[in-house]
């Protein structure tokens, strides 16, 4: 009997286990490919997530604040009736822009702006515009006639030459500049302090130098410790016979050499000599030291001391309290 040919079965048989082989394959390149795909897509949308925060970061600096249920008075510069926003940084930022040059002289230097959907009503999103007559000493609405809530909150903006005081000490004056933008409730309760003759109980006590640790500029030095001493002068706001009402704590940056930062809930603050970038961003900055008035500060930090200790911090406290009046200092076009 002649044998049976299996060779076309044989081959056919090979043919579809390849081709199956082939399939599997396949579909193992496509799951890897996908989990590769997949997991780049993770990867880049965390960078971007991770970017944006940076970005938000570099930002805080560009602060644009206000206080609730205040109205500021002033001559109008824009009719909030047919000028409308959905925020009042919106608002506060269209201020801003009135503003020629890297600081100012701002055409507008108060923005209110009307942010309850509710007691607004109709009014809702209006943003006024206005100019002070005096930007020290805004005029103000805190409650409607009959003792209502004033639904508009407002805020101020200096321009350049505008919104500095003079802390004068018998060592020489410190120029500020104020920072209405960035911490409004701080500023507000400063300018109330202005009109004062005297401000009994304002005064440094306590002043440390910038040591080893940093240079002229402020400007830690390369594998330095960070004090003490720790580079400032404290003193407080609290004018003897005011009521002190806590403030609350408002935009808080990096601290550079020259701000002007408040304690917690105040009326405790300090004048920092250096920058202090290791420091928890949780101090109030409601203004700087002009740079060229930075010599003041640096002399207090040099009086006559004792140690003392603080809640197991080594300081040093002035052996004779330096006191300061706050005073009004003529507009000028240079800050």
């Amino acid at each position: 009997m002649a044998r049976k040919n299996i060779e076309p079965s044989t081959i056919l048989l090979n043919r579809l286990i390849l081709l199956f082989v082939c399939f599997v394959s396949c579909g193992l390149v496509y799951v890897f490919l996908s989990a590769v795909t997949r997991s780049g897509s993770v990867s880049e949308f965390r960078n971007i997530g991770s970017t944006l925060d940076l970005v938000g970061e570099k930002n805080v600096g560009g602060c644009c604040r206000g206080i609730e249920n205040l109205e500021l008075w002033g001559s109008a510069v824009k009719w909030g009736s047919e000028f409308k926003f959905n925020t009042s940084e919106e608002c506060c930022n269209s201020c801003k822009s009135m503003c020629t040059g890297k600081d100012g002289p701002c055409l507008c230097d108060t923005w209110v702006f009307c942010g309850n959907r509710e007691a607004c009503g109709s009014k809702f999103g209006e943003c006024w515009l206005k100019k002070q007559k005096d930007s020290l000493a805004p005029e103000r609405q805190e409650e409607g006639p009959n003792g209502e809530i004033i639904s508009w909150t407002s805020g101020l903006i200096f321009g350049k030459g505008e919104g500095i005081i003079g802390l004068e000490t018998e060592h020489g004056t410190l120029h500020i500049k104020l920072f209405p933008h960035c911490a409004p409730h701080t500023v507000s309760y400063i300018l109330e302090l202005l009109p004062m003759r005297h401000c009994a109980g304002c005064q440094f006590y306590r002043a440390e130098s910038r040591g080893q640790s940093w240079d002229s500029e402020g400007n830690h030095i390369k594998n330095a410790g960070f004090g003490p001493p720790f580079a400032l002068i404290q003193g407080t706001l609290e004018a003897q016979g005011t009521p002190f009402n806590k403030l609350p704590v408002e935009d808080c940056p990096i601290l550079r050499r020259g701000s002007v930062a408040l304690i917690g809930p105040g009326p405790e603050f300090f004048i920092s000599l250096a920058d202090h970038s290791e420091w928890k961003q949780e101090y109030t900055v409601f203004g700087s030291v002009l740079p060229e008035d930075m010599n003041v500060a640096e002399k207090i930090a040099t009086l006559p001391t004792l140690p003392d200790v603080w809640n197991n911090v080594n300081v040093t406290v002035l052996k004779k309290p330096v006191p300061f009046l706050l005073r009004r200092i003529k507009k000028n076009n240079q800050d």
